[in-house]
């Protein structure tokens, strides 16, 4: 009953994220110096989301959840030659629906982007239509390359899985280096728009040696006669209309922002990639090793009732430890991380300030978020993929009402410039996530059992996380520092450093 090396598996994912991580946040930087909060920024940032509605609907988290488990699960029953035929059969499913929609996306490119970016001027309509053209291709290649992760993850294998986006943002960082001095920045928005694609097909192709060495038994077709295709095929529905729905969420915030002027869009999206950290190094990393372990357990109903709640429980220990410093730095010090990653070139220490509030707005809902994926794993490794879904609805109904009210209404109430709405949308976002966790735990608890991480280490995390922000401010505010860089290295080092002391991570072993 005791999985293999989960810790270890989970540092093998950190490991991978973080790589990819750091690439994102070079490429970030470097793009942020040639566009800052632009026009062209904001067209970018629109274009991409577009086909990225493709990649997360039939990628990682859709196939984690419908894929692993079944795979997995053939894997632990030593039925190597139906595993094989399951892989395959997906891979060809997977290969036909996103081929139909990618033809269909570059032909309704124009009606896609009035539908989430309806806030557009003529200007920044006309370059994001011709870089959406470009970029769904490539994400018809990322959502294969997620098949391959599924693979990878199955057989253990994280690290090549999560490293792999490492290949997309060199290619992007090459573009942007070699072009971005001499070439307008409507120009150089299509030119990295294509090294996207280019990457997208490196990311693929790294993986797929080692996919084909793991599955000899690969029969690549349409059979969904196969036993295990439909079972995947049919928890693959619930958790696409919940990604579907998620996705719904991320393309309401974009219409959203692209109402509270030039530069909202672009500063929403760079608020993410840091947002997205934590919730990749520490929710991601937890929940993607948990789940095949979860997804193996084998025994009576009370003894993997016992083995999911000791999982769980130790993984949610594991997410606190890191994710409430996380929480703490975005609202408190957040234009020193801002600074210190995209504070140069046509990007200001003003546009920092801009980014830290929407970054703070962000971090409301940064526990729950990464707490929620773990327990979504869970219901996973259940084969449950239909509550998830009901509490992702409620989720995404909330986001849309709170949404609008505090980035919309809000900011006139108050007075305040309209821009300022883009803190209003994350928070709410944030609010509504909280709401969904609460569900998911309640409903958790109620089917295996309650997992209880501990008041006194709650309490001892977030004491530790306060003091430790309260002492960089006293830094920041009495050695004012003009490099942003040397200035976050002034603060966040202290920091991290009493975090550590002061929460003493060697509790989390007792």
């Amino acid at each position: 009953m005791t999985p293999k090396r989960p810790r270890h598996a989970a540092t093998l994912v950190a490991a991978g994220i973080l790589l990819s991580r750091i690439a994102g946040l070079v490429r970030e930087s470097i793009f942020n110096h040639y566009f800052g909060l632009s026009a062209a920024a904001d067209a970018f940032r629109a274009a991409i989301r577009i086909p990225n509605f493709l990649q997360n609907l039939f990628g990682e988290g859709v196939l984690s959840a419908s894929f692993i488990p079944v795979y997995a699960s053939l894997l632990a029953r030593d039925r190597q030659e139906q595993a094989g035929r399951v892989a395959g059969a997906i891979f060809a499913i997977l290969a036909l629906v996103t081929s139909v929609i990618v033809t269909f996306g570059v032909l309704a490119t124009p009606l896609l982007v009035d539908l989430i970016a309806p806030g557009f001027d003529p200007v920044r309509r006309g370059m994001t239509i011709p870089l959406v053209k470009v970029l769904f291709p490539g994400a018809g290649l990322l959502v294969m390359s997620a098949w391959c992760l599924g693979i990878l993850n199955s057989h253990r294998k994280f690290f090549l899985s999560y490293s792999a986006p490492v290949l997309w943002n060199l290619v992007m960082i090459g573009a942007l280096l070699g072009f971005g001095r001499h070439t307008p920045m409507d120009r150089l928005a299509v030119v990295v728009a294509w090294a996207s694609v280019i990457g997208s097909a490196a990311q693929f192709t790294v993986q797929l040696p080692f996919v084909l060495r793991l599955v000899p038994a690969l029969r690549i077709g349409l059979a969904f006669d196969v036993d295990g295709v439909r079972t995947v095929v049919r928890n693959f529905m619930p958790v696409f209309v919940s990604r579907g729905v998620v996705q719904l969420s991320a393309f309401i915030d974009g219409m959203l922002s692209s109402y509270l002027g030039e530069g909202a869009v672009a500063a929403v999206a760079n608020a993410q990639t840091l947002y997205l950290l934590p919730v990749s190094l520490f929710g991601m990393s937890v929940s993607a090793s948990e789940l095949p372990e979860m997804s193996s357990a084998v025994g009576s109903e009370a003894q993997i009732k016992e083995f999911l709640v000791k999982r769980l429980t130790s993984g949610l220990r594991r997410i606190t430890l890191l994710v409430i410093p996380s929480v703490v730095a975005f609202i408190a010090l957040g234009d020193m991380i801002a600074g210190a990653i995209y504070q140069h070139g046509r990007f200001t220490a003003a546009d920092s300030r801009y980014v830290w509030t929407v970054l703070a707005g962000s971090g409301v809902g940064l526990l729950a978020s990464t707490q929620g994926r773990l327990f979504s794993s869970a219901f996973y490794a259940l084969k449950d993929t239909r509550t998830p879904l009901k509490f992702a609805v409620i989720r995404v109904a909330l986001t849309t009402i709170l949404g609008y009210i505090c980035s919309r209404q809000l900011p006139q109430m108050l007075g305040v410039d309209l821009k300022w709405g883009a803190a209003g949308l994350t928070a709410s976002a944030g609010v509504s996530g909280w709401i969904e966790f609460l569900l998911l735990r309640h409903a958790l608890s109620r089917r295996i059992g309650a997992a209880h991480i501990g008041v006194a280490w709650m309490a001892r995390l977030w004491g530790s996380a306060i003091i430790a922000a309260a002492v960089a401010w006293a830094i920041k505010l009495h050695f004012p520092m003009h490099d942003p860089r040397l200035a976050a290295a002034a603060t966040l080092i202290p920091f991290g450093a009493i975090y550590l002391l002061l929460a003493d991570p060697r509790q989390f072993r007792r």
